[in-house]
């Protein structure tokens, strides 16, 4: 066996040379050093199923060989010219991303991570209206640059003292906690409606956009009414705002569509993705219209932005996709797994609600007074690491089991998470 340092010189070095913003799962964290499809090992050959998939990234599954071999061969011929330079795999990825894209999105601007692919969006859409105002959602997380960390509505992921002004958030729509108080459908979509009066009494009454997660994954796997973005859109028009859906968790089958916005049957004018479209290369990018990314005309360039490399990953990404068929797995398994969840829920209060599209669940931990039971997810979210399943949290309170494994996941792996989970809630009697 290779030899690695291990998981407590790992926290050692940590302490020592990574900034302590930088937190990590589990009180007795393993070390990974190999990942097959849906599965991770440690440094003591110790098998884990992964149901968080880096955080919604290795939808094709750890170290595909379909698509390292690909990756590898690139590397081998061409790695890094910049993109001021003509090379040929990222404008056949954009040309495959108009294919892949809702509607009339047909024109991408590569990036590496998803912070810069939604930063990349806001400011086209400044460029389009020559706005500068946004409307956001509470809970939000839309990344760690200035203007995102603002947009950014979760609290915990607000670090900046001296956020960017001119931005609103509207409440979240989130029907198990709904912010206003309704109820789904008496409500008339209250939430949705809430937009144009912010745009009416906090903004100038032209806004640039409003950025939000078709579903909010930081947020606890937070899934909007089916008309909800249907609503909003229509206001937007109203006011010449844009739409911007930032699908950089949701993207790539994820939800059992290509593209999670494409469940709530709306377009965005603006689309960012990233994380998943690289499958662990990283990658990202902004897709719009003709009509609005022709307006980006001063000069902008990403040095690692759509590099052969990436851009490789990203062709074989949207190969595997088609060819797997990954999406009817991602509702087939995704179906099977809620159902379970429901049956565990009517056997065990401490979860509250179950939601989610396709491969992406939540499941909230609450007391009987429904506050956030988030001490008893963290240990039962230990127990099951320790037992072989990797399965991830969110929510504000830190209080929701969240699933987003690799989309290559069997029906098998399902019943095995469940059947753990459930004696987990037993032993505990949860």
């Amino acid at each position: 066996m290779e030899n690695y340092i291990g998981a407590e010189k790992i926290l050692e070095k940590k302490k020592k040379f990574i900034m302590p913003c930088l937190g990590h799962f589990y009180s007795d964290p393993p070390e990974f050093v190999r990942g097959e499809m849906q599965h991770l090992y440690d440094t003591n050959g110790k098998k884990y199923l992964d149901m968080y998939a880096g955080v919604s990234v290795i939808n094709c599954g750890h170290c595909n060989p379909y698509i390292v071999n690909r990756v590898v061969e690139q590397v081998k011929k061409l790695q890094h010219v910049c993109n001021i330079y003509l090379t040929e795999n990222f404008v056949n990825l954009a040309e495959r991303l108009a294919e892949v894209t809702p509607g009339d999105l047909q024109k991408s601007f590569f990036c590496s991570t998803g912070t810069e692919a939604n930063e990349g969006s806001l400011l086209l859409a400044s460029i389009y209206t020559k706005s500068s105002e946004f409307i956001a959602l509470q809970n939000s997380l839309h990344g760690r640059t200035k203007l995102t960390m603002s947009l950014t509505g979760i609290g915990m992921w607000r670090t900046d003292t001296n956020p960017v002004g001119g931005i609103n958030f509207a409440p979240d729509p989130y029907c198990y906690r709904c912010p206003l108080g309704k109820k789904y459908p008496e409500c008339d979509l209250e939430c949705a409606n809430h937009v144009e009066k912010i745009i009416q009494m906090q903004t100038s009454g032209k806004p640039a956009a409003l950025i939000a997660e078709p579903i909010q994954g930081n947020a606890g796997i937070v899934v909007p009414p089916k008309n909800y973005f249907k609503r909003v859109k229509e206001i937007l028009e109203k006011y010449g705002a844009l739409f911007i859906a930032d699908e950089v968790q949701t993207g790539f089958a994820r939800t059992g569509k290509m593209f999670a916005i494409e469940n709530f049957d709306v377009v965005p004018d603006i689309m960012s993705v990233a994380k998943a479209l690289g499958n662990g290369q990283p990658i990202s990018a902004f897709i719009s219209t003709a009509k609005i990314a022709d307006t980006y005309t001063r000069p902008g360039a990403s040095t690692l932005g759509g590099n052969p490399v990436s851009s490789t990953a990203g062709l074989a990404v949207l190969d595997y996709i088609a060819e797997k068929n990954l999406m009817q797995n991602a509702r087939e398994r995704g179906e099977q797994l809620k159902t379970g969840l429901l049956t565990l829920q009517k056997k065990f209060p401490i979860i509250g609600d179950v939601r989610g599209l396709g491969l992406m669940i939540g499941a909230e931990f609450v007391h009987p007074d429904k506050s956030p039971a988030f001490k008893e997810l963290d240990e039962v979210l230990e127990i099951l690491k320790d037992r072989g399943f990797i399965i991830g949290k969110g929510g504000v309170g830190r209080n929701v089991m969240a699933f987003q494994p690799p989309l290559v996941i069997t029906a098998q792996d399902v019943d095995d998470v469940l059947n753990a989970i459930e004696l987990v809630l037993q032993e505990k009697n949860f």
